[in-house]
């Protein structure tokens, strides 16, 4: 009788180690018909069977029914909280499984755009990378993008620095510029440096689509000491820039400003010699608001009295200063 029970105990655990993967494979052709409840519950029946199982090959099933259920959580009831405890239950239990990269790369998503958590997001993005991925130039980007938004501005260009360096033949690399660019722009003292990096973006990615948004930054940088310069850089930008109004705009008001603040005759050597518009001096030269111009007699020091007299004396009359 013994050996009957004892039989049928080894069956009865046979079988129940055997259903785990029964119930994920019932999840997932729920999850094909669009049953994420009835998927749910599967996942969930699999996860009780599992509770007591440490072997290897449960630790898998564990990983996969949990990711599952997580991602019903997050993209099919849409309860963002629920989801990030199952995220990180994944995480604690099967930290080294497949799914778990996964499932960090979602958990950041739902801190980032659901919670606002920035750092418990670059937390996130962070230990996947370690992970060496195949995103990880994506990854290592969005790190960047994250230091930028909460203005941590110097991670921010060390972050992008990497990202260009590391990934050298990376689609990102052009995007980890401007980045990098508008960081440093945002800092004390760091604008030079900004447009060395905006112009290595320019000469080195001619095709990107964000070289005219460089070349706008860039002038931007050099509207207050070279204006010229700046708008040359915007009439560049205009040719490939998604907005052209915009930088329209800015071209008009700085050349608005510099019509404002230089005068018309600067620069025109006959403007500049056009005495007939100053008829109230006599003396051609002087300053305007300045004294009129002394005479010889007053310029050594004689009387008002004599400079009246010489006035009425003729040219070669007028005696020589000694």
């Amino acid at each position: 009788m013994r050996a009957v029970l004892f039989a049928l105990a080894l069956t009865l655990a046979g079988c129940r180690k055997d259903d785990a993967p029964a119930h994920l494979e019932k999840a997932r052709t729920a999850l094909f018909a669009q049953k994420p409840d009835i998927a749910l519950t599967e996942f969930k029946l699999a996860l009780d069977l599992l509770e007591r199982d440490n072997s290897p090959e449960s630790n898998l099933y564990r990983a996969r029914a949990l990711r599952g259920a997580a991602d019903i959580y997050a993209f099919q009831f849409n309860d963002a909280k629920r989801a990030i405890e199952v995220y990180r239950e994944l995480i604690t239990v099967c930290p080294e499984a497949p799914e778990t990269l996964e499932g960090r790369l979602h958990l950041a998503a739902l801190l980032w755009h659901q919670f606002r958590d920035l750092r418990g997001a670059i937390a996130e993005y962070t230990a996947a990378l370690a992970r060496n991925p195949p995103q990880s130039a994506e990854l290592s980007f969005t790190v960047a993008k994250l230091y930028f938004e909460l203005q941590d501005y110097e991670q921010c260009e060390l972050e992008a620095g990497k990202v260009a360096q590391k990934f050298e033949t990376s689609v990102y690399v052009d995007d980890a510029l401007y980045l990098r660019g508008q960081a440093l722009s945002m800092m004390e003292g760091r604008k030079p440096d900004a447009q060395r990096v905006y112009l290595d973006l320019i000469s080195r990615f001619p095709e990107s689509e964000l070289r005219p948004h460089a070349l706008v930054e860039l002038g931007r940088l050099k509207a207050d000491t070279a204006p010229e310069e700046a708008i040359e850089l915007w009439i560049e930008a205009l040719k490939t820039h998604p907005t052209p109004t915009a930088v329209q705009q800015q071209i008009a008001l700085v050349r608005g400003r510099l019509r404002a603040t230089t005068p018309t005759t600067v620069g025109d050597a006959t403007a500049a010699f056009d005495w007939d518009k100053y008829p109230v001096y006599e003396n051609h030269g002087e300053g305007v608001g300045g004294p009129p111009a002394k005479t010889s007699a007053e310029a050594v020091g004689g009387t008002a009295e004599e400079a009246k007299r010489e006035a009425r004396m003729p040219v070669e009359a007028v005696p020589t200063p000694k």
